[in-house]
């Protein structure tokens, strides 16, 4: 016979474990929810704030316009410049080329920043990158003052 005096303080530590894992679970939950824009009782008491009205909607640049910035991802010679020559014979212009940071980028990417989606992802059409993301935190200088970034890699 399991002697009672063993079992019971197995039974509560689970017991008490489980109601730890319970309160932090919620306590995810309501980060989660509070991060993610959902209002909740402490910010429906305060007046409202004027939002700012939204942007509007950028009008696409042509090629012509659209400047890329190429990077060299992958340690390869030459590879940012192959790239220069090619999009500039679809009629993009060249802001600058160079090597990034790493030089072990797996998979060609194209970068946006805030606006300029669409001439990223028409961009990442025309030379066949199927990796397309925004590019958050970088001003225009950084960029060289280019519309759209690309980072080939192997």
């Amino acid at each position: 016979m399991v002697d009672a005096a063993l079992v019971q303080p197995w039974r509560t530590a689970t017991l008490v474990a489980v109601g730890v894992a319970a309160l932090e679970l919620l306590l995810v939950v309501a980060l989660l929810l509070g991060s993610t824009g959902h209002a909740s009782a402490a910010t429906e008491a305060k007046p409202k704030a004027r939002h700012r009205a939204a942007p509007a909607p950028t009008r696409v640049l042509p090629r012509s316009k659209t400047r890329i910035l190429i990077l060299n991802g992958n340690g390869i010679d030459g590879a940012a410049a192959s790239e220069s020559a090619m999009v500039k014979s679809l009629g993009y212009r060249v802001a600058a080329v160079g090597n990034a940071a790493r030089s072990d980028y797996g998979r060609s990417t194209v970068l946006y920043p805030r606006g300029r989606a669409r001439e990223a992802r028409r961009l990442a059409r025309d030379v066949g990158i199927k990796l397309v993301g925004p590019l958050d935190g970088i001003g225009r200088a950084r960029m060289r003052h280019a519309t759209v970034a690309v980072i080939l890699g192997r």
